[in-house]
């Protein structure tokens, strides 16, 4: 299967899953919705209950009262009608309570249940009785930092339920897609201005094409063949619409990217025993040190054994920069004075990786420009060493250069290329340019293959190169349905 058909099947599948989060969100937000709404009245419910506790409370109490007086009130009225009976051929004028004061010895009775009456009224007059009889007592409040709060509830990441190889996938798609959007932007919009300004794909068009390219830094002579390519394409596929024009180009560029990368393999080249030594070139400025550093946490958090060597001697504060990143990771160095000779450092690093049995092995070297004789004869010298103590090493020279500089690291590539054995790309900054298709250029052109891209600052965006998701991030979206 072509990385055409896997982009498509990509694109096809990103969209399905898109519409996919939509509609779950919908449903998710309708469902959030209603509960909310349910909430609501439940709480007005219990409000307007609470109101009306307090009424019916007082309200039966007071119905109660009532029934008790009239019950009393009954009670005295018919023991005073008895009364009045017995004491009436005594005296005829006396009132009911002055028969009682004379049938008891002149003090009048107390009716008990008149004292009872009486003794709840006055219980009543107070606050509202609790049933809590004794002292006050203090309830100990919680603080409001030690309650949790259950109506916030974090959200899932989208990695969420994912195996770790599979998570993993996930987000090296993610930053590629990240890092590369000011190249597919930037491609994005010249393709679409290219188009718009076209009625009919004519000879002129191929040629504004063909500039198009060149400015996205796929190569003088990749974008040459691109155009003479398409020419033929275009009218095979008798495509006269802007949208079909452009899936024909997208595609055109696939297949290219495709061809180019026959054969690479874009792994490290492992040692089979002993240390794997990786040897890292390049000029001053491209981010040498900071690549090591981020490789160096790679390959400490695969579980291997991994030390550094400090060989760039001349650059101040090189040997302490890559101690510092030595020691953010975890792993060893090797280092001397500055202005020392590097070829020294290298010996004594790759005697202790060898004798120490290291996993990995990464010189850092000078930065140095191509044309100039006696750096590159030093850099000679270095590797002359590492192949007298482990005569496969180095297995990896790896040369560092800055996406953001477009041709000109074609022309530094160039130019290593054929003053030392270069193995591998690291591709830095690919986040900070719009320059992304100079990935095509290096394929087509040097026949080098990538091996890491730096697709952001942190340590974690360095990453190992996937064609795949390096056109998915690259073209994501270019494509008419």
């Amino acid at each position: 299967m072509g990385l055409f058909d896997i982009f498509r099947r990509r694109s096809k599948k990103n969209k399905d899953e898109e519409k996919e989060k939509q509609e779950t969100k919908s449903v998710q937000d309708q469902q959030q919705a209603t509960e909310e709404s349910k909430s609501v009245e439940q709480e007005v419910k219990q409000e307007s209950s609470h109101q009306n506790e307090p009424e019916s409370a007082a309200k039966s109490k007071s119905e109660d009262s009532k029934a008790d007086e009239t019950k009393d009130s009954s009670v005295s009225f018919s023991k005073d009608s008895q009364n009045a009976e017995k004491t009436k051929p005594v005296a005829q004028a006396s009132t009911p309570d002055v028969s009682e004061a004379v049938e008891t010895g002149g003090k009048p009775t107390i009716d008990p249940s008149k004292s009872n009456v009486h003794d709840e009224d006055k219980k009543q007059e107070g606050p509202l009785d609790t049933g809590v009889t004794g002292k006050a007592q203090t309830i100990d409040e919680k603080p409001v930092s030690d309650v949790d709060d259950h109506s916030k509830v974090p959200e899932a990441p989208e990695t969420a339920g994912m195996d770790s190889e599979t998570a993993s996938e996930s987000g090296a798609t993610q930053s590629y897609e990240k890092g590369l959007a000011k190249s597919r932007s930037s491609f994005g919009q010249k393709l679409n201005a290219l188009l718009a300004n076209f009625r009919h794909v004519d000879e002129s068009f191929f040629d504004d094409l063909e500039d198009m390219l060149i400015e996205s830094d796929v190569g003088f002579e990749t974008s040459m063949k691109i155009a003479d390519d398409l020419r033929e394409e275009v009218k095979l596929q008798n495509a006269k619409k802007p949208k079909d024009v452009q899936n024909v180009i997208v595609k055109k560029l696939i297949d290219m990217y495709d061809q180019a990368g026959n054969g690479e393999n874009p792994a490290i080249n492992l040692a089979k025993s002993g240390p794997t030594v990786i040897l890292m070139v390049g000029v001053n400025g491209v981010g040498k040190t900071t690549t090591i550093g981020k490789m160096a946490k790679m390959y400490k958090d695969q579980g291997k054994k991994v030390v550094l060597a400090a060989a760039d001697t001349f650059r101040a504060g090189a040997i302490e920069q890559l101690n510092v990143w030595a020691q953010r990771d975890g792993v060893d160095i090797v280092k001397s004075k500055p202005k020392s000779d590097p070829s020294s450092v290298v010996f004594d690093a790759v005697k202790k990786a060898r004798d120490e049995h290291y996993d990995i092995l990464m010189v850092d070297t000078a930065g140095r420009l191509q044309n100039k004789v006696n750096l590159m004869n030093e850099l000679s010298k270095m590797k002359k060493i590492l192949t007298r103590e482990i005569p496969e090493a180095p297995h990896e020279v790896l040369l560092v250069l800055d996406a953001t500089t477009g041709q000109n690291a074609m022309t530094q590539a160039k130019m290593f290329k054929e003053t030392t054995d270069v193995t591998g790309i690291v591709l830095t900054k690919l986040d900070g340019t719009a320059r992304g298709g100079i990935v095509l250029a290096i394929r087509s052109e040097l026949h080098l293959p990538v091996k890491y891209v730096g697709l952001g600052e942190k340590v974690t965006d360095l990453k190992p190169f996937d064609p795949n998701d390096f056109v998915y991030g690259l073209f994501k979206g270019l494509i008419s349905e």
